[in-house]
């Protein structure tokens, strides 16, 4: 089990964080875990416990500022009031050097659905990463400046997500592609949030947590971090 921190920001100010450590200890490789538009509630805090149990540093940024919620028209609320810009330059930035300062040597970054678009922001402005697994999120393509990418690059899609639609995913890789970044990109036949044990389709009807997905994905990102880190 992990225990909330505060962390500086490149530009002097705090953020508070979930930080789960491994019984390994310090020197551990550090990963940067992004919430979904949620919050940072006890399902991305268990991703966290989840990497730390396989040998990582997880730190969790509070982008909401200790706001989380349930209800999905909130959850959007939050996600349209954040600036990603500045989320990803100096909360995800001061978690990685955080994680640097205490002993870990590489670095990645993980996140889902908002987080995953972040993710993807992280992998273009936050030079301290080595590696970066997406899931199921991506920001207006208009904004990742692919030959600024240098870290190991994951991503996990769903084929039948409504809220990124799987045609932007082509898009994305053709902009990799064109800017000679190596990826690896695997999709699935399932819906949005498809790893997430708490998506539950009968309150939303765009989620649905697909159990042998999920399984799979989680091999493939383990398997990823232990080649990047």
């Amino acid at each position: 089990m992990g225990a909330m921190i505060s962390y500086p920001r490149p530009d002097g100010r705090s953020v508070d964080g979930y930080l789960a450590e491994p019984a390994t200890g310090s020197t551990a490789p550090g990963i940067v875990v992004l919430q979904e538009w949620w919050g940072l509630n006890d399902q991305i805090k268990g991703v966290a416990d989840r990497l730390a149990a396989a040998g990582y540093r997880a730190l969790v940024p509070d982008l909401y500022r200790g706001k989380s919620t349930v209800e999905a028209a909130e959850a959007e609320h939050l996600m349209h009031g954040l600036d990603f810009a500045d989320a990803a330059g100096q909360d995800v930035r001061g978690a990685a050097q955080y994680l640097q300062a205490g002993g870990s040597h590489r670095l990645g970054v993980t996140g889902f659905c908002m987080g995953g678009a972040l993710t993807l922001l992280s992998a273009v402005h936050v030079p301290e990463f080595d590696a970066a697994c997406v899931w199921y999120g991506y920001p207006p393509l208009d904004y990742v400046d692919a030959t600024r990418i240098r870290a190991a690059l994951l991503g996990h899609w769903a084929l039948h997500d409504e809220f990124f639609p799987i045609a932007g995913v082509d898009a994305l890789e053709a902009k990799l592609r064109e800017a000679q970044v190596p990826f690896d990109f695997h999709r699935y036949d399932a819906k949005h949030a498809f790893a997430n044990e708490e998506a539950d389709a009968r309150h939303m009807p765009q989620l649905s947590h697909a159990p042998a997905a999920a399984r799979l994905a989680w091999e493939r990102t383990l398997a990823f971090f232990t080649s990047a880190l």
